[in-house]
């Protein structure tokens, strides 16, 4: 296939002279003057893989076909090459600033012109071969990034769905757990988005905070493995008791880790980091692994509140229920161990929130 070249001149000996030159390996269309290229453009642009421009026509210069061009946002897809007598520097400058691709002044050398010609098609046919490249694989990366982003919504679905099914089980299992569990969800939610704002350092997302909001469901799995006689022993439990009880939270990790489903990773993660860590104390005096401080991460920190707050304003088998006050009183002076004090702080900027949802 020949490529084709415009040739743009009022001149019929400059135009024979080129088609003369080129014939052997283009296909040339001409005009004799400005308007009559627009009009060719027009119709066959796609199909024109170079323009050859006087300057100095009648009807419509060289100058007004750049401006026509301009505006038809065909310069940079087919390249213009100037061939003109007027070669001042002034309208070098001015050609160039409309982006011809090259300019040859009158008289020009013919083998010279060619090598410019070939040189010029070869490059903008390469470059539009390379953008068409780009967009179809564009296109690729597009619908693969489509696909890819509904099964990491399906998957997120899926761990929901699960999600709501353990925290099911472990509410028919514990009669403690059922309002507790969604209670728990709503205090996570309002405490996380106020530290969200107030400690941007964490780091917590929208994203991060739903995930962590619908993980919380989870802090108390592991209580499935608990037998009744300690479960749901009325009164206090003794030390051995305890002992066992306090294994919830590594029982609830096994479980997690055990199912033979697949789980978003950031889900995953979460999930096992309140199950396990949620009775983690600031001052390293909690359960199961003794961590302190920010050792503890955040989800299970935030859930660690939430769950405290909900145990203590609500009866227990074996305690009575604390007034909302009471309660807060009692996470902020630390008589529920301790808290991290930029938590608390954002506890007592959500008391009213709390109160409300209790």
């Amino acid at each position: 296939m020949k490529y084709q070249i415009l040739i743009v001149d009022d001149a019929e000996l400059n135009r024979e002279i080129l088609k003369e030159m080129l014939l052997d390996e283009y296909d040339v269309l001409e005009a004799d003057n400005g308007k009559m290229a627009l009009e060719i453009i027009d119709k066959e642009w796609e199909h024109i893989h170079a323009i050859l421009l006087d300057l100095v026509m009648p009807v419509m210069d060289g100058f007004e076909v750049l401006a026509g061009l301009q505006e038809r946002k065909v310069v940079g897809k087919i390249p213009v090459l100037v061939i003109s007598g007027d070669n001042t520097s002034r309208n070098e400058k001015k050609c160039f600033d409309y982006g011809v691709y090259d300019f040859i002044g009158r008289p020009f050398n013919s083998v010279l012109v060619k090598l410019r010609v070939k040189n010029m098609v070869n490059q903008y046919v390469y470059k539009n071969r390379l953008e068409e490249k780009v967009q179809e694989q564009t296109a690729v990366l597009r619908k693969a990034y489509e696909t890819v982003k509904m099964q990491a919504e399906e998957l997120e679905k899926r761990n929901q769905d699960i999600i709501e099914v353990l925290g099911a089980i472990v509410e028919y299992r514990d009669v403690e757990s059922g309002e507790h569990i969604q209670r728990v969800k709503g205090y996570t939610k309002i405490l996380a988005e106020a530290f969200r704002v107030q400690y941007p350092e964490y780091g917590l997302t929208e994203n991060t905070i739903d995930t962590i909001v619908a993980a919380s469901a989870l802090h108390d799995l592991g209580k499935i493995a608990i037998p009744d006689r300690i479960l749901l022993k009325p009164g206090r439990l003794d030390k051995d008791e305890f002992e066992y009880m306090k294994s919830h939270t590594i029982r609830g990790c096994e479980i997690l880790e055990s199912m033979k489903v697949e789980w978003n990773p950031a889900m995953k993660k979460i999930s096992l980091e309140i199950i396990r860590h949620h009775h983690e104390r600031y001052d390293g005096k909690g359960y199961p692994d003794g961590l302190k401080g920010d050792e503890i991460p955040i989800s299970a920190q935030l859930v660690s509140v939430a769950d405290v707050y909900d145990a203590l304003i609500n009866e227990r088998c074996y305690k009575d229920a604390y007034s909302k006050e009471e309660a807060f009183h009692m996470i902020m002076n630390g008589e529920c161990g301790a808290f991290s004090p930029k938590l608390l702080e954002t506890f007592r900027s959500v008391k009213k929130q709390f109160e409300k949802l209790s």
